[in-house]
């Protein structure tokens, strides 16, 4: 053709011997077949006449012939990969017959459209395709194309069939070794996985705490799978929401953490936790079904990922999430592998979880134990409910009334008139009868302490935390807390109280995970509630929200008909714990005590009594008429008021003490009084020692 100059073609016997040594040495210089073309194309330019060698190499699984490498002398656009089925390639029927098809020119040729149309666009004029074949088996062919009409001699396509029988054997000896290569691969992956299968077996049977599990094999799930982000979230029921539980996140920036919780219908974990089906994600999915959750992935740098469900045999658990910084991370392969993985470590987490619910239960009993202990020692338990007054039954009336309910109660009377009593009295009549009733004195708890005591503790949470710890509030679930002394909680507090009340919700001190609880509230308080709220010293939406049903229980002195019973059951229970026998009780004695205002109320007069039984040696019993003489009026025999009357009293007993007001010989217990409630009496009756 005008215009193209092409080499000289060898002819003569000791070039062609030298273009197959140059053939063999190619070979043996390369083991890689895109490098062994390459290097051809240099070395037999001169030698055969072509513009661009290609290997097309059958593929049996399709039965088509494939376009594997083309390479051209000079760098040019890259020919586009090609497949043909075997009838419709010049290959194809080179690789059928085992003999060479030349075409000089494509005038008139009309058996390979798709082949010629490609060969029009490449600029290509003619082609020669030889066998490529070894003594054991056929691999395909050898292409030689020219940008110029050309018709082989019978010389040259003789050289060129001895050419690719040479190349025929490298290529076949590159084949088996990329086949070699990646058995190895998959043998080195399978033996890798199976190792992980076992890792998580054996975390399975050996770990029993869910982090713990976790941690054991998400760092060798990361490496296997060459992504950066594993985590296990797990369904809560009561919310339907979807929680992260465990993270492994080593390059995270904050945006996802442990404990972030999202409804079951907003992430893809969701949506792998309904279907029971893995559910694979990438920016595209993920930016419209959950465009949410994708702000947070986006800006963690996550571009790929994939969620496979928990399935045991009974339900669904939650889910095992990963994800990656590069696209389409994860392939079929991979899914299923992790289906593998999702149902060993699914039997881990139903063990892990179910551990944990025996570890809260069993923390549960061992509070309610030591509670219980603690109740059983306690000297103010009271045996029945005495009374027959006026005021006592409309007390009773009222407990009758909202007992059955779950309403919150607010008990309001002076110290020792009977607000446990009545606190008691309302969980024995409720449908929480059969569940735990909690008690704890918000006043006899340091402040720093309250928090703790209410809501509990994790391990570490402050100074002197050496292990978790269960509230008040978890130890009552499904049963009754009552709160004495309401009006000692310091304000800070009273938010994080005022939500459990409302939502039936908090968090332990150092944990940031939600417990919910169905506890029924009866607080109890001396104090005037209205004007701590006036003088900003209790928020008034905490009050509003106990105040639902407050019950007022009359002072002693405000059900004198009651007393006389009164004495009698402090005289029968204290006499049979002394081993005494009292049988009858002086009515001068009696007219003492009813004269008397008893401040301390119904927990003075059984102190009372129980020091006048020590006194008794005989049936009788012997009251100190004057010791209530002293406390309770003037030198005329006149009843001074009741304030004085108190003031006295408590002075009196004070200097008995020596003013110890604490302790079990102190001023507090001989009133049958708290020691915080003798402090706020004192203070507020201008009590003060002088000496």
């Amino acid at each position: 053709m005008p215009g193209v100059e092409h080499p000289k073609i060898a002819t003569d016997t000791a070039e062609k011997f030298r273009a197959l040594l140059e053939v063999s040495e190619a070979i043996s210089l390369h083991r890689d077949l895109s490098a062994l073309f390459h290097d051809l194309v240099q070395r037999l330019y001169g030698i055969v006449q072509f513009d661009f060698l290609g290997l097309i190499l059958h593929d049996a699984a399709r039965d088509v012939m494939q376009l594997r490498i083309c390479e051209g002398r000079n760098p040019g656009p890259a020919m586009p990969s090609l497949e043909l089925p075997l009838d419709e390639s010049p290959s194809g029927i080179v690789f059928q017959t085992q003999k060479p098809l030349t075409l000089s020119s494509f005038d008139g040729e009309t058996r390979f459209p798709r082949l010629l149309e490609l060969f029009r666009e490449q600029g290509i004029e003619s082609f020669c395709a030889v066998p490529l074949s070894t003594a054991q088996r056929k691999l395909g062919a050898l292409g030689f194309a020219n940008r110029v009409p050309y018709e082989y001699q019978p010389e040259e396509v003789g050289l060129m069939e001895r050419i690719a029988r040479q190349v025929a054997v490298a290529v076949d000896n590159a084949l088996n070794y990329q086949r070699a290569q990646t058995y190895q691969q998959q043998l080195v992956r399978e033996r890798d996985r199976l190792r992980m299968l076992l890792d998580v077996t054996n975390a399975v049977v050996s770990k029993l705490d869910l982090r713990q599990l976790f941690t054991a094999i998400s760092s060798s799930l990361r490496r296997l799978l060459e992504c950066e982000y594993v985590s296990l979230a797990i369904y809560d029921p009561e919310t339907r929401r979807m929680n992260i539980r465990a993270l492994d996140f080593p390059a995270g920036k904050g945006f996802l953490q442990e404990e972030l919780s999202l409804p079951v219908d907003q992430t893809p974990a969701g949506q792998a936790f309904s279907t029971r089906q893995p559910f694979i994600l990438n920016r595209e999915n993920l930016a419209r079904l959950y465009p949410e959750l994708a702000t947070l992935v986006a800006a963690e740098g996550l571009k790929s990922g994939v969620s496979l469900p928990l399935l045991t045999p009974e339900r669904a658990l939650g889910t095992l999430n990963f994800a990656s910084l590069r696209d389409d991370a994860f392939s079929h392969e991979d899914v299923d592998f992790l289906r593998q993985v999702a149902g060993q470590i699914a039997l881990a987490v139903e063990n892990a979880l179910a551990y944990r619910e025996v570890e809260q239960i069993k923390d549960k009993l061992h509070e309610e134990k030591l509670y219980l202990e603690d109740e059983i020692r306690s000297e103010h338990n009271f045996e029945e409910m005495i009374g027959e007054s006026a005021a006592w039954k409309h007390v009773l009336a009222q407990v009758a009334t909202v007992a059955p309910t779950n309403s919150t109660v607010l008990i309001l009377g002076e110290t020792g008139t009977g607000k446990e009593l009545i606190a008691r009295a309302i969980h024995n009549n409720s449908t929480r009868r059969e569940r735990t009733f909690v008690k704890l004195n918000c006043a006899a708890i340091p402040t720093g302490l309250l928090e703790s005591e209410l809501f509990g503790h994790e391990k570490g949470a402050f100074t002197g935390a050496i292990a978790r710890r269960i509230g008040r509030f978890e130890l009552a679930n499904r049963g009754t807390l009552f709160l004495d002394e309401i009006g000692d909680i310091p304000l800070e507090l009273q938010p994080k109280l005022l939500r459990v009340l409302q939502e039936q919700e908090f968090e332990r001190l150092g944990s940031t995970a939600t417990v919910r609880v169905d506890v029924r509230l009866v607080a109890a308080t001396n104090r005037n509630l209205e004007e701590m709220v006036a003088a900003k010293q209790f928020r008034a939406d905490l009050y509003y929200r106990l105040n639902i049903f407050p019950i007022s229980i009359p002072a002693l002195r405000e059900r004198t008909e009651d007393i006389p019973l009164l004495v009698r059951h402090f005289a029968q229970k204290h006499s049979r714990l002394m081993n005494r026998a009292i049988e009858s009780i002086p009515a001068e004695a009696l007219d003492a005590i009813l004269r008397y205002p008893w401040p301390g109320n119904i927990r003075e007069l059984e102190n009372f009594i129980e020091r006048s039984i020590i006194l008794s040696s005989g049936h009788e019993l012997r009251l100190p008429i004057s010791e209530l003489r002293e406390r309770g009026h003037d030198p005329a025999g006149q009843p001074t008021t009741l304030v004085a009357a108190e003031r006295e009293h408590i002075r009196r007993v004070l200097a008995d003490t020596r003013w110890i007001v604490g302790g079990p010989h102190g001023a507090a217990a001989r009133l049958g009084m708290k020691r915080t409630t003798l402090q706020s009496k004192m203070r507020k009756l201008g009590i003060r020692r002088t000496t």
